[in-house]
């Protein structure tokens, strides 16, 4: 099996999606997205920007590599009663079957980052986006202090070293280097913008069940256990996670745990 795949289809993301959907929502309000509009929805999940797209009058393919989140999406879909909206498998490094110039926008929210060959996600991307289109890439960002960038540190830091030609993911977070791959993929660099936002996990337990959450649902964090298992310390990473949800959730003591996460938000015109 593809190894990005079996990442993203054990588990069960949508656990985690579920505590991201008012960010999801507003962000895809302020992308201004309009009635009629193909957008493509990259490395989608279970549709935690796609479906307040759909929602907003848009023609909404959501592509993921996942076949779980991709059922999870339509089921999702179908509840919504939105015909406009459809998921589907696929890998955003080679997107099979899609037409060049075939959408008016692309949203990837913590998604393309981690698919295996960045040069060609951002070529693919290009590719069939529509001339006057434009695309918004949401990254996590290598060593940033808030939640993901350091449950991924604290998780790689348990791991064996990756195989040779590995191209971490955490690279879509460096300005430089997305500004590298979309001139490769042809853009011109005065048409690639940057902002740093900001998401919100928004869990109705305590930190301590949310890290359980992660251990068990989060594909990466799910690895990382099974590692520092073999290696007797599972015990250490549990009590790092813990540590790290309970100093950043903002919530007071007994009231759920909200923890936000700062990403970059990259946006392109072509």
């Amino acid at each position: 099996m593809n190894p990005n795949r079996a990442l993203w289809e054990q588990g069960d993301f949508t656990r985690l999606a579920a505590t991201m959907r008012d960010s999801g929502e507003a962000l895809v309000k302020s992308l201004g997205i309009t009635k009629g509009q193909r957008v493509l929805d990259l490395g989608c999940g279970d549709g935690t920007t796609a479906i307040p797209e759909a929602q907003l009058g848009a023609d909404v393919l959501g592509v993921d590599i996942a076949r779980n989140l991709v059922d999870a999406g339509n089921r999702r879909a179908r509840e919504r009663g939105l015909t406009n909206c459809k998921f589907q498998e696929g890998d955003a490094c080679h997107l099979e079957g899609i037409a060049d110039r075939s959408f008016d926008f692309i949203v990837s929210i913590f998604g393309a980052m981690f698919a295996p060959r960045p040069l060609d996600v951002a070529r693919e991307m290009v590719r069939v986006l529509k001339p006057g289109g434009r695309l918004v890439m949401g990254n996590w960002i290598p060593n940033d202090p808030t939640l993901v960038a350091q449950v991924l540190k604290i998780s790689t830091s348990y791991m064996p070293p990756p195989p040779e030609g590995f191209v971490s993911p955490m690279l879509w977070g460096v300005e430089s280097q997305v500004v590298e791959r979309f001139t490769a993929a042809g853009v011109r660099s005065e048409k690639i913008a940057f902002a740093r936002d900001t998401y919100h996990f928004n869990f109705p337990g305590t930190p301590d069940a949310f890290v359980t959450e992660f251990r068990n649902y989060y594909g990466p964090t799910m690895n990382a256990f099974e590692a520092a298992s073999r290696s007797g310390c599972a015990a250490d990473l549990q009590s790092e996670l813990v540590d790290l949800f309970r100093a950043q959730n903002r919530r007071p003591t007994g009231e759920g745990t909200s923890i936000p996460a700062t990403f970059l938000r990259v946006t392109v015109e072509v």
